[in-house]
């Protein structure tokens, strides 16, 4: 740490400090220039009659076959349409397309569809209500609490799918820098 506070040079000793990994397709690019086995997944030829991928060796995983109640429930009128089941659903198919959505936890995905979803809701309050609020004492203009939560959340969600992505990207033969679910987020909350 800096003598004015801040983290900066080293990394910190924690679980994936450091420079991040290369992905999967850079390093057979580039011939592979630290001489480390590579593991790649490998996928049948032919799709699987059943939709089912087989199960990666060594990985125990449990798949998210279907979102969890809780993300369906009922939503009350403030809170508008929440949009989980179908970020759960489109997220699910961009990682079964990948192969790789046997690699990442349940609750990652959980907690990034969640997130995604409150993030919309909150971002939709605040453009029906407005970006300020009175205070509850004085009635000064005060910043909207869903301008927060929707900051938080979207923090939340992002940390998720750099998560999500870093696992597909380093275990992926493809490049899958374009057309995924992130995309469809900001266009859920840009069609209202």
């Amino acid at each position: 740490m800096a003598k004015d506070g801040t983290r900066r040079g080293h990394s910190s000793s924690g679980p994936k400090a450091g420079r991040p990994s290369k992905a999967l397709k850079e390093k057979i690019e580039s011939g592979n220039p630290g001489g480390r086995k590579l593991k790649v997944l490998e996928l049948p030829d032919e799709p699987l009659d059943t939709g089912e991928l087989p199960e990666p060796p060594g990985i125990t995983v449990e798949k998210a076959q279907s979102p969890r109640e809780y993300m369906e429930d009922e939503q009350n009128a403030l809170n508008g349409e929440f949009y989980a089941r179908q970020i759960f659903n489109e997220t699910m198919a961009w990682l079964d397309k990948t192969g790789c959505s046997k690699l990442i936890e349940r609750e990652v995905i959980d907690l990034y569809v969640v997130s995604a979803a409150r993030w919309v809701q909150c971002e939709r309050a605040i453009s029906q209500k407005s970006l300020l609020s009175a205070h509850p004492t004085t009635g000064a203009p005060i910043a909207s609490p869903y301008a927060s939560l929707s900051n938080q959340y979207s923090k939340t969600m992002m940390n998720c799918w750099y998560t999500i992505f870093q696992i597909v990207k380093e275990n992926s033969l493809a490049d899958y820098n374009a057309g995924t679910p992130q995309d469809s987020v900001m266009e859920m909350l840009l069609s209202k």
